[in-house]
């Protein structure tokens, strides 16, 4: 039962987070202070907010659902975040910090054209306003079933927040409050370990039991791509996921810029993706504890019919002391804010630098133009939760193919951008590579995700499916995208040649 003291303190958590978000933003007189905070934030700040907005919702939700019904095999996830890393650091973030670009797909205009630039914007787009709208839904959903109030409610509220510090501090408030946010998020996953391993004999004992209902096996050498669960899979094919959203991602690339140098912004990827681990561990073993708890040391009884995904809201409900549950659902409410924040900052910044063009000298301007941008995307943000709570199919597997719809097309026009020169030669070359064959490939690339995917949101089924797990969606849009436009240059040449 949510009581009156849960309230105060999740009531005192959401205005804590304005206050924060107001106070560390108050001195943003230009645009690249509202963007970047001056290029001067620490860099264990922006380490922390990378990873909270990484996590999302998802994974506090999730993670535990996934492996009180399984087990904790995607662990091996991050065996691809590691490796993602290093091509991440040597090649990604050079680049951005010595290009002099103010959005990272503002390198498409300098390597190619304004069409490729804007086609890219335009992807990009779509997929954080369509993943946000579903990052934004799902634990909206579960706050309207513990908080009994009604789903568009808890949309709106959590929305509201996110939107009004991110209006007012720009990126400075974006990732200080991510810092905040990742205190309440992993605090409270920490504290429910805690309390379960206490009421079920320990942490030794809890480990014995979960390991015997299969709960801790985390390796499956397995080359099987057709299930994720493997180590080629999770290895391989997700450490290209890993390198298409933390490469070509302008919520990344934007937290990188405003790192002061190369170094503090390789600081700053490399923190994150060890809290990435140091989180994925905490809560698969939520979900294992919660697996013991009902299950094995029987401390309680799970109501009939209760499906996997609802054990942990349950037991957030039903199985904490008064107070804590307010904590806890305060962490869901930082896990889904953080979200928003980071989407809608990054929108903005997109749509001033991509689509009106960057001007450094805009003054108030500018400024006052970008808090438009951010107001807008995130009233978009709420109409696309609101999309998301009318969809039949699974959630989960929407976010999938739009992921890989657009992540691995744009994954491979960066590294288009990066080395085509070496195969066509630069821009003077009669033989570079042209924007129109970019353009074209993306397509093709897109249309090869399709072929093994189908369009989930519309029943549409895919020709070649069951062949491929879920993380090879992108590796093989990105795929599809470099052989399709090095082949259509490769044309486009040879028919100039005979001509």
């Amino acid at each position: 039962m949510f009581t009156v003291v849960d309230w105060i303190v999740l009531v005192a958590y959401l205005l804590f987070s304005l206050f924060i978000g107001l106070w560390v933003s108050r001195g943003n007189k230009n645009l690249k202070e509202y963007m970047f905070g001056g290029g001067s934030m620490p860099w264990i700040a922006v380490g922390i907010s990378l990873i909270a907005t990484s996590v999302s919702a998802t994974t506090f939700l999730g993670a535990p659902a996934d492996v009180y019904g399984d087990n904790m095999t995607f662990l091996m996830f991050q065996i691809g975040a590691f490796l993602s890393i290093f091509v991440v650091g040597a090649v990604f973030i050079p680049r951005f910090r010595t290009s002099g670009i103010s959005s990272a797909y503002e390198l498409f205009e300098v390597r190619f054209s304004r069409p490729v630039r804007r086609l890219a914007a335009v992807f990009y787009c779509m997929h954080l306003l369509l993943r946000t709208g579903i990052l934004l839904y799902a634990p909206s959903l579960v706050l309207a079933q513990i908080l009994h109030i009604d789903l568009k409610v808890a949309i709106v509220v959590s929305a509201a927040v996110a939107i009004f510090y991110t209006w007012f501090g720009g990126i400075k408030a974006v990732i200080w409050t991510d810092v905040l946010q990742f205190v309440v998020f992993f605090g409270g996953g920490a504290l429910v370990l805690v309390l379960i391993a206490n009421s079920v004999g320990g942490f030794g004992e809890m480990a014995r039991m979960a390991g015997e209902a299969g709960k801790t096996k985390w390796w499956d050498a397995s080359l099987d791509i057709a299930n994720a669960r493997t180590l080629i899979s999770a290895g391989f094919a997700y450490a290209i996921l890993e390198i298409a959203i933390r490469g070509c991602d302008q919520q990344f690339v934007q937290r990188y810029l405003s790192c002061k140098d190369v170094k503090a912004a390789n600081r700053s990827s490399i923190l994150s993706m060890v809290l990435g681990v140091v989180v994925s561990i905490l809560f698969y073993w939520v979900g294992a504890a919660l697996y013991v708890y009902y299950n094995m040391a029987k401390a309680a009884v799970l109501p009939e019919g209760l499906g996997q995904n609802d054990v942990f809201p349950y037991f957030i409900v039903n199985g904490l002391p008064v107070g804590v549950t307010g904590l806890i659902v305060a962490a869901i409410c930082a896990a889904a804010m953080s979200s928003l924040s980071g989407a809608i900052n990054s929108l903005s910044n997109t749509s001033e630098h991509d689509f009106l063009g960057w001007d450094e000298n805009a003054g108030i301007g500018g400024l006052k133009r970008a808090k438009l941008w951010t107001v807008l995307w995130g009233v978009l943000g709420v109409f696309g939760a609101l999309f998301a709570a009318t969809q039949q199919g699974s959630l989960l597997k929407n976010a999938l193919f739009f992921t890989g719809l657009f992540t691995g097309p744009l994954l491979g026009m960066f590294l288009l951008a990066f080395f085509a020169d070496k195969v066509f030669g630069g821009a003077e070359s009669p033989k570079k590579l042209r924007g129109s064959c970019v353009i074209v490939a993306v397509l093709c690339g897109m249309a090869s995700l399709v072929l093994v995917q189908g369009i989930p949101a519309f029943g549409v089924p895919a020709v070649f499916g069951g062949i491929f797990s879920w993380p090879w969606m992108p590796f093989i849009s990105m795929t599809t995208t470099i052989v399709a436009a090095l082949l259509l240059n490769f044309l486009v040449n040879f028919v100039n040649r005979i001509k």
